[in-house]
């Protein structure tokens, strides 16, 4: 009986990596061994950056909120703790929107966290005078 070797089969798995490969300068796009190298070490790339992204993105939006408040008179620490303690359910993302492009909403907002800040401190104050 001959042997059967399934060319077809062969044939579509290394067109698949080839075409992927596209692109790629040199052998990296024609030559099988070397495209699918570097198209794993590529592919791995591309799950890690977009874990990387979401990182990046966060410590951005951290920037912007704090560079934002410094004129206000507030640390971006104090002011994530508060509105947090305060029920405000904005995420990091909306508000670094908000400071750079809506900045009276967002002075508004700094303005809210702090006559709630000063409230909060009042009856303290008056309980330690009272004692």
């Amino acid at each position: 009986m001959p042997r059967s070797v399934n060319a077809v089969a062969s044939r579509a798995r290394r067109k698949k990596i080839l075409k992927q490969a596209k692109g790629f300068y040199g052998k990296r796009k024609n030559v099988y061994t070397v495209a699918k190298n570097v198209l794993e070490k590529g592919l791995g790339y591309k799950y890690v950056g977009r874990k990387l992204k979401k990182r990046e993105y966060r410590s951005l939006w951290i920037v912007r909120i704090n560079a934002a408040l410094r004129p206000l008179e507030m640390n971006y620490s104090t002011f994530i703790g508060k509105i947090n303690a305060y029920g405000i359910d904005l995420n990091r993302k909306v508000l670094a929107d908000l400071a750079m492009n809506e900045p009276e909403t967002f002075t508004q907002l700094v303005h809210e966290v702090k006559a709630r800040m000063a409230n909060d401190k009042m009856p303290a104050k008056k309980e330690l005078q009272a004692v």
